[in-house]
């Protein structure tokens, strides 16, 4: 009950600011119009623009607040199906994630390892090319 409300006041907050927003604009441009500065057709297609970019910004507000409602109720799911494991199913699910950790914890110290190990072998390439160079400048001399 708490989330619907939440989530109604979000959207009727979205929907009223695109409201006074809109007004305001309208007020603006009118004013805009009155001295001279735009054209009245200059005028209309702004505001036509304004209505646009409202309208898409209230229903890009809206399809964060249903994503956001779904991801809770997944999130509210997934709790139920948890609290309805037994004890073996329970520990199983923990191995199960323990597993998967290990492993992205293997796969990232891997990833980590390999640029690390080519900066020793271009280290070590610099350092052989330093000594060849200062062998010939010795030479050289």
């Amino acid at each position: 009950m708490e989330l619907g409300e939440g989530l109604k006041k979000i959207l009727l907050v979205g929907i009223g600011t695109a409201a006074v927003t809109a007004e305001k604009s309208k007020e603006i441009l009118d004013e805009l119009v009155k001295k001279g500065e735009l054209t009245v057709e200059q005028g209309k297609v702004l505001n036509q623009e304004l209505k646009h970019n409202i309208k898409s910004t209230v229903k890009t507000a809206a399809d964060s607040v249903k994503e956001s409602a779904a991801r809770k109720n997944d999130q509210e799911e997934l709790k139920a199906t948890i609290s309805r494991l037994t004890p073996e199913q329970l520990a199983a699910v923990k191995a199960q994630i323990e597993r998967m950790q290990a492993e992205a914890a293997e796969e990232k110290a891997e990833t980590a390892e390999e640029p690390a190990e080519e900066a020793v072998q271009e280290a070590s390439a610099e350092t052989e090319n330093a000594e060849d160079t200062g062998s010939e400048e010795q030479a050289a001399e």
